[in-house]
């Protein structure tokens, strides 16, 4: 793949007059912020940590599984907690979500366990700020449904209601506003080894109509795209996804995984989930011709696909949903663990038998051969009902790692008690 081109930068150039009058009406406070002018905007909104609801979270950890010498704890309640980044300095961890908040998340007294849970930026009006990520030099990139957002220093300027930010990709230019959905609409977002910034752009559909397939591949919607941290130098980096939720980079190839999840509709047992690994720019991963791994979709079965596709690394249970991903890199969890990736399978929706509500750790030998396997599992219990959902998976500056979930409203800390 190469530059958008023209046509595709005519589409996200052109906004439709509805969405340009309903974003006027919002109250956005992100031009008096780019001045580095106070807003009058007092007020955060805090998260009680202790009580009923975190000690019915904590029972609910009792019948978590996890490999000897793990243990599971209640890190911080944290409503509708998505995608987590946690600061470079160790301060504080961000935490997206599919409505209008970024959760600011606080242990100031250092015990491992959130003293603080209050939301960031309350000045400004977010949609779906599902993926935050650092750069290594401490900015933050949240991205929305349709803008990316990068607030310098947040770390230390999350302490104030009023916080420095700058546009990386303005409302209405991440994809063309005729393509807004309330589907596959929670974006994430990683710092790449290059320096560029990788943002996953899921598609709205089960399967798109033919007629979308040009356009969605000149936009990068299905797909990746990488920029420059200050939004220059768009292009798409990769195809053929469906609605990945989750990416990162081998600490020590520098290849891109990332999870996808799987066209809907097809049967309990089809098509798999996908771990994908990416070696090079312009690589295709099969969608919309295969609805998963080597099933192809009825919509296109007629359709001669990519002769180049690349087949997932690794085949997953069918509609687990596997979200986010993070590759370990820290000393605390035994040598088996390093460099391995844990994921999260947040579990499916439509499945006649419920599966997934747990970590994986995908192992990947020399050679680049993968293999999954369940780290956590317990939140789907005996009786089919979820009671955890887990979203995804973030390391800590002392090698433990926090998984959050969405539908209890927390994030959790797993530890190595051999560990530091």
């Amino acid at each position: 793949m190469t530059m958008m081109k023209a046509t595709g930068a005519a589409a996200l150039a052109v906004l439709s007059t509805a969405a340009s009058a309903q974003q006027a009406e919002m109250p956005d406070n992100i031009e008096r912020l780019q001045n580095m002018q106070s807003t009058g905007t007092s007020e955060f909104q805090q998260i009680e940590q202790s009580g009923e609801y975190a000690d019915g979270i904590r029972q609910t950890l009792e019948r978590i599984e996890l490999p000897d010498g793990f243990q599971i704890e209640l890190y911080a309640v944290v409503p509708d907690a998505r995608h987590m980044a946690v600061g470079p300095q160790g301060i504080v961890t961000f935490v997206g979500t599919r409505k209008d908040k970024i959760w600011a998340v606080t242990d100031r007294n250092k015990d491992r366990v959130a003293d603080e849970v209050k939301d960031f930026a309350p000045s400004l009006t977010l949609t779906i700020p599902n993926g935050v990520c650092f750069s290594p030099d401490g900015m933050l990139y949240t991205v929305e449904q349709n803008r990316i957002l990068v607030f310098p220093a947040a770390e230390f300027f999350y302490e104030s209601p009023d916080v420095a930010v700058g546009q990386v990709v303005a409302q209405g230019e991440l994809i063309p506003s005729e393509e807004e959905s309330f589907n596959h609409s929670a974006r994430v977002c990683r710092m790449g080894p290059d320096g560029k910034l990788y943002v996953s752009l899921g598609q709205p559909h089960n399967v798109p109509p033919a007629d979308k397939v040009d356009l969605y591949n000149e936009v990068g919607i299905g797909g990746m795209i990488r920029m420059n941290p200050d939004g220059t130098e768009r292009e798409v980096y990769t195809n053929g996804i469906r609605n990945s939720v989750g990416h990162d980079f081998h600490p020590e190839t520098g290849d891109l995984w990332f999870t996808d999840n799987q066209v809907d509709g097809m049967g309990d047992d089809i098509p798999p989930g996908e771990i994908n690994r990416q070696t090079e720019m312009g690589q295709h991963f099969g969608f919309p011709y295969y609805g998963g791994g080597d099933v192809r979709t009825a919509e296109y079965e007629g359709e001669e696909p990519p002769a180049d596709v690349v087949m997932p690394a690794v085949e997953t249970v069918a509609h687990a949903a596997d979200l986010g991903m993070t590759f370990y890199t820290g000393s605390m969890f035994p040598e088996e663990y390093r460099n391995a990736i844990f994921s999260a399978q947040h579990g499916s929706w439509n499945r006649t038998e419920p599966v997934g509500a747990r970590v994986m750790v995908t192992r990947i030998d020399d050679e680049g051969n993968a293999t999954t396997e369940p780290f956590a599992e317990g939140w789907l219990d005996e009786n089919g009902e979820y009671l955890g959902r887990p979203v995804d998976v973030a390391q800590m500056r002392d090698g433990s790692i926090l998984v959050s979930d969405d539908l209890a409203g927390a994030i959790y800390r797993i530890s190595y008690e051999g560990g530091q």
